[in-house]
């Protein structure tokens, strides 16, 4: 393996790990990290370790300290409503466009496809719930509406909005977590999934606007309820232990 394979290798080890640590709530928002005792920790130099906080300060998990160095971010817990509203605005927006400018065969059949194969993930009763392969083709689906009207800028600020764990459309599945009212939430954005799809089909721009609005706000009423009134799913849900729930970020 030659030097700049890696780096490469060393980088993404590191960019792993710490964002494992942070997601997990290992490494507490508002923490200075510092380089040195970083690649002392993951037995290897400070430039890869040094890349990889760079590469979570893009991400928004990290942000550079006014000395020097990065700290792991927190956030209020009325930024990440604010969040998750602004997605639901971009994403009707781009339900809406899709409709009125007309989707292409090809990418409805696409997208189509992959409803199809969250219809398997939720099973016909309750209990039957795939939620890693539901998260991944959720975001597919995520994926594939914010291109269906062909507009790089709002795909781009889309993607920029998604670029928070807690703010992507996946980001409330508590994987492999036994919970009725979660199961039961992804019946209803299953039907919602398939009837913007159907909208954005029939050319109704209006109707696919609001569906795609309502959808997001599946996210808002899980993250309520995790806060107000199971607490202790904060740790089975990534990111959320960077959420303050009293409003008052901690960095």
């Amino acid at each position: 393996m030659d030097r700049q394979t890696t780096a490469k290798t060393h980088t993404m080890r590191a960019l792993v790990e710490l964002r494992k640590r942070i997601l997990d709530g290992a490494i507490p928002g508002g923490t200075r990290l510092f380089e040195v005792a970083l690649a002392d920790d993951l037995q290897i130099s400070r430039t890869p370790v040094r890349e990889a906080m760079s590469r979570l300060a893009e991400e928004g998990l990290l942000e550079r300290a006014r000395s020097g160095g990065f700290l792991v971010r927190s956030f209020a817990y009325a930024d990440v409503l604010d969040t998750i509203e602004l997605r639901g605005v971009l994403e009707g927006t781009a339900a809406r466009l899709a409709a009125e400018r007309g989707a292409s065969e090809k990418a409805l059949k696409e997208i189509s496809a992959i409803v199809r194969a969250l219809d398997g993930c939720v099973g016909v009763h309750p209990d039957e719930v795939d939620f890693e392969t539901y998260s991944e083709l959720n975001s597919e689906f995520h994926d594939a509406l914010a291109a269906l009207p062909r507009s790089a800028t709002l795909e781009r600020e889309l993607a920029r909005a998604k670029q928070l764990p807690f703010a992507s459309p996946s980001a409330f599945l508590p994987d492999k977590t036994k919970l009725s009212d979660f199961r039961r939430s992804l019946q209803v954005a299953q039907e919602q999934h398939r009837e913007i799809v159907t909208a954005i089909a029939q050319r109704q721009g209006s109707r696919a606007e609001a569906l795609a609005r309502e959808h997001a706000c599946a996210a808002r009423r899980n993250l309520e309820y995790i806060f107000s009134k199971d607490r202790n799913l904060v740790s089975a849900v990534p990111g959320l232990a960077l959420v303050a729930p009293n409003d008052q970020a901690l960095t």
